[in-house]
């Protein structure tokens, strides 16, 4: 626990961008199959889900500051809308900018597939971070967490919360998120345990990661299921959502919330008690660890073998595993607990 607070207190400070345009124009960089961009002129990209999301911002902020450190130059893009076609369109246009590698948040695991292996064929370095392509589609794939710890957690505190017995209903962000349905598929399989018997999942509803649209959802699993107990939110944006709408009802401690947080946007909600708990990873570090992953691609260090070995600068020492995919994954580490004995702090940092 010591090792992971350590790595949440180290913060970079980063501020909203202007994610539908490149930021960096930079010179080129040449990148044939057997060609490495120079240092000098070498683009590193990232492009997230969509734009307007804090966790993403976040994200993005990280890779900026550990491809700057490096002295490259980082190239941050996201569509407004969190879909497939709209990445793959951003997607064509970094490889004609000829950028060093390409760090994606799929909005879809395998709809992404044949631009991104266009991108790979032109020796640009592909990976995903957060939310995950096909094995197929990429190098390796950066993850926040173990992807099973986090879904039997999740159901884990909500059972948790309502005593072992009621109603409960998933509000997660798109459909077609790897990360979001990986995450599901194990509360769904923790939910087999008779531990459970007396738990019923009612709904899983789609905020797609818009503000709007996930009060929206959460408003109508109150109205659908009047016997409602738990809501558990996967995500930044719908978690937010929820608490925003079960305080302004005034239900809390009768429906309990939780998920995966941003805790300056969820303090209030664990203060007032509609959130007793929930649990995240620093997005600044998740990003940071993919800037590093990007250069060591780049340069040879790593190809995406289970074994591969590289420092990610503050963070430490990496080493490539087995995903459950099929693929090859870097874990960033375990999800951390937010609650009253801590979020005044947290809210602070991030």
């Amino acid at each position: 626990m010591r090792k992971i607070i350590g790595k949440l207190a180290v913060i970079v400070a980063v501020t909203a961008f202007a994610l539908p345009v490149a930021l960096f124009a930079g010179g080129s960089a040449e990148n044939g199959a057997a060609a490495q961009p120079a240092a000098s002129a070498a683009k590193y990209a990232i492009v997230f889900k969509n734009t307007g999301n804090p966790y993403g911002d976040k994200e993005m902020g990280g890779f900026k500051t550990g491809i700057e450190e490096q002295g490259f130059q980082a190239i941050l893009r996201a569509p407004d809308q969190p879909t497939a076609e709209a990445q793959i369109q951003i997607i064509e246009e970094l490889i004609a900018q000829k950028v060093a590698s390409i760090c994606i948040v799929a909005n879809d695991f395998d709809a992404l597939q044949p631009v991104l292996q266009e991108a790979r064929s032109k020796g640009i370095k592909v990976f995903s971070l957060d939310s995950s392509v096909n094995p197929a589609s990429r190098s390796v794939h950066v993850n926040q967490a173990d992807s099973e710890k986090i879904g039997r957690t999740l159901v884990q505190a909500a059972y948790d919360m309502i005593g072992g017995s009621g109603e409960i209903a998933i509000l997660s962000a798109t459909s077609q998120a790897s990360n979001q349905n990986l995450w599901i598929s194990y509360m769904k399989k923790e939910l087999q345990d008779p531990k459970y018997a007396n738990v019923k999942l009612v709904k899983i509803a789609y905020g797609d990661d818009l503000r709007d649209k996930s009060v929206s959802e959460a408003e109508g699993l109150l109205q659908s299921f009047p016997d409602l107990k738990c809501i558990i939110a996967p995500t930044t944006v719908g978690i937010a959502a929820a608490g925003k709408v079960l305080t302004d009802k005034g239900l809390g401690g009768k429906v309990f919330l939780t998920g995966l947080g941003l805790p300056s946007e969820m303090a209030t909600y664990i203060e007032n008690g509609v959130c007793p708990y929930m649990f995240l990873w620093n997005p600044n570090d998740v990003g940071y660890l993919g800037a590093y992953t990007a250069t060591a691609l780049v340069n040879g260090t790593i190809t995406g073998a289970v074994g591969d070995k590289f420092k990610a600068g503050r963070l430490g020492d990496y080493t490539v595993t087995q995903a459950a995919d099929g693929g090859t994954e870097i874990l960033l580490g375990p999800p951390f607990r937010f609650d009253k004995t801590n979020i005044e702090d947290w809210k602070k940092v991030y």
